[in-house]
Formats: structure tokens, sequence, C-alpha cells
């Protein structure tokens, strides 16, 4: 099903109580978020919290968080964070692994959750989580940024409306080529490294708006010699005989682009097809046009207006991305790294072989 557009309020307006937030680490994508989360005037930078104090106490002079939060002895930053009364709510932008362990103390210690993706490593780690913040009671959202763009809501009401026919075909890839770094967590298997949970998202997004849950899903995976993919191609089927192609790299600069094919027409992004900033459509019995869209800040202000907009209305889930859809998307890629024989260092098995 595709999801219903959201609201076209202008993410930098206050829509009721000031929400204040927490923030677990201190790295790029952190960064990025946040310069968009300042621009919201209903948000409230509270706390940021760090391994390091340096760290820490940098990014909230840099961004004007009230506190900041470092290891010390053996208490983490992020629990002296989460035990703060003033925190209503976290964003977690930690290596992916971590992502689970650090929701999980979150929903415990009564935080609402916004958690980068993959929220988690495996299904089963993203159905804890939602059952535990179904539990407790708590908003839990998992941060796919894409869904809430103003290109990707118009992509999907042109679908919906029957312009190109019916979609039957999707192709969509984005990859990069970063020189190889082992520090970096993109070359670590025990960080989640590899193209398929920190790019596959955003294909998988596409091709679940456009053509729902599949029937069938094919993985094939190069895999590095340190076990992680370098690049994977996923095929999805789906009753009725559509199709999608996706395409992930890590080794490899692609056009980063998705086309969607309907009976009676096309529609292509410009990349990258994460935060498309033009829509190509070419309808059969029609003329070509080009659709342009302004983006607000990095981007990030439409996810984290809908985040703010849900916990100003007592809502525990977004209808936008549930922890049920995100749930979906965690057992397709898992599925697809069964395919690939793709394994990390925190998989159950592993786990249990080591103990």
């Amino acid at each position: 099903m595709l999801p219903a557009p959201v609201s076209t309020i202008a993410p930098s307006t206050a829509t009721g109580r000031p929400i204040r937030w927490g923030v677990i680490a201190t790295g790029s994508i952190a960064a990025r978020v946040v310069q968009d989360l300042a621009l919201l005037d209903d948000a409230v930078l509270h706390g940021v919290s760090s391994r390091s104090e340096a760290s820490a106490r940098a990014f909230a002079l840099r961004f004007g968080f009230t506190k900041a939060y470092s290891d010390t002895g053996d208490t983490s930053g992020y629990e002296r964070l989460l035990a703060d009364p003033a925190v209503d709510v976290v964003y977690i932008a930690t290596p992916h692994a971590q992502h689970h362990s650090i929701a999980l103390a979150a929903l415990t210690a009564g935080k609402h959750v916004l958690c980068e993706k993959p929220i988690a490593m495996d299904a089963t780690q993203a159905r804890e989580l939602a059952d535990l913040a179904r539990t407790r009671g708590l908003f839990l959202m998992e941060a796919v940024w894409t869904r809430f763009l103003p290109s990707f809501r118009r992509a999907v009401k042109i679908l919906r409306s029957g312009e190109i026919g019916e979609p039957r075909w999707l192709q969509a890839d984005v990859g990069f080529a970063p020189a190889f770094d082992p520090a970096s967590r993109t070359w670590d298997p025990a960080a989640g490294g590899g193209a398929l949970l920190d790019l596959a998202v955003y294909p998988l997004t596409w091709a679940l708006g456009a053509l729902g849950e599949p029937r069938t899903l094919r993985a094939t995976g190069v895999l590095t010699s340190d076990g992680i993919d370098l690049q994977n191609a996923v095929t999805l089927t789906y009753d009725g005989g559509a199709q999608a192609q996706l395409i992930t790299s890590i080794g490899a600069e692609c056009p980063s682009i998705v086309t969607v094919g309907g009976t009676e027409g096309w529609l292509r992004s410009s990349a990258p097809l994460f935060n498309p900033a033009e829509l190509i459509i070419q309808p059969r019995q029609g003329t070509l046009r080009t659709e342009h869209f302004e983006t607000f800040g990095n981007g990030f202000g439409y996810e984290l207006r809908e985040v703010t907009r849900c916990l100003q209305a007592g809502m525990t889930e977004s209808p936008h991305m549930t922890p049920a859809e995100s749930v979906a998307m965690m057992e397709l890629l898992d599925e697809a790294r069964r395919q690939m024989g793709l394994h990390y260092p925190s998989d159950p098995e592993l786990v249990s072989a080591r103990s």
C-alpha cells in the first residue's frame, strides 16, 4: 500500500508545545540532522552525549545544547543523558550495530525515540523495539527521511493518480566508491558496514512506495574478505507480474536515480534518489514535464516535524513510518543477507558460537 501524503506545513513552523531533544552521538550525520532540528521553532536542544567529553562539549557549544554528557567511570554518556528527566525524545545517530541496544535503553528509560536507519541489525531486534515501545506507550520511529520529503510525497501522489497507469517496473540504484578506510564504520563488519544496511533502505523505500510488499525477493552480492558486502543486487517480484530491480554499492559510483515504468507512462527522479530536487514525468498520451522541489535545510526537517507533530498530539507512532513497517523492511533485508551469505558478528548464531 502506498503511504499517505503528510502535511505540507513548513517544517520550521511551531505546531504546539516545545519538545526537548537529546542527541546521542556527535558524528557527521548527527551534525547535519541537528542543523535542521535547530531551525524548528518548537524544538529545544537540551542535551547531547558522546563517549568523549571534548566531543560532547564541542558539539553542544556548536549547536547551542544546554547539557553535554560523556562517559564517566562505569556510566556511558548516553546513559547519563537518558537519566535526565528534562529529555522528551532522543535522536540516535550512532553506528548501526549500536542502534538496538541504545534504543532499548532509551525506551526502558521512558524516552521517545527517533533512530537512524537501520533501526536495528535484524528483524528480531527491530521487533523487540517495536514491542517494547508499544508496551510502554512510547513513540518510536526509524529515521527514513526520504519518506517525508516533498519530492517523494509528490511522486507517490502521481503514482496514485493513474497518470502513468499501473506501476509495473521499477529500477533504482544508489552507490559511492569511498576510499578504503579500516577505521571507518563503512568497512567494519562489527559496525554493520557494507552497502546493504547503509544504502538499501533508499531504493527499497521507493519500491515499497511504488509497488507495495513483494511476493518474492532474490539477492546476490559481492562480499569482501573482511565480510562486508561491497555491492548487491536485489530483485523483487509482485503478484500480477510487477518487478523491481535494486542495486546498492560502496564499490562504484552510481547514477543514484529511480525510474518507475507504468502501463501509461513513466516517472524518473533526479539524483540523488534519497533527496531528489526534480521529478521527470512522461505520460504516454501527454507531454514530458519536469517538476522542481526546494528542500528545507538539509532535508531532515520534514521527518523531524513529523516526530514533533506526533509527540504534541500524544501519538506513539507515525502513520507514515510505523514500527511495523520498519520490522517488515528488516525482514526483507534479512532475507537478502541470507541469500548473499552476509553475516555480522552480532548475528545470534555467531554470538552463540562464541559463548
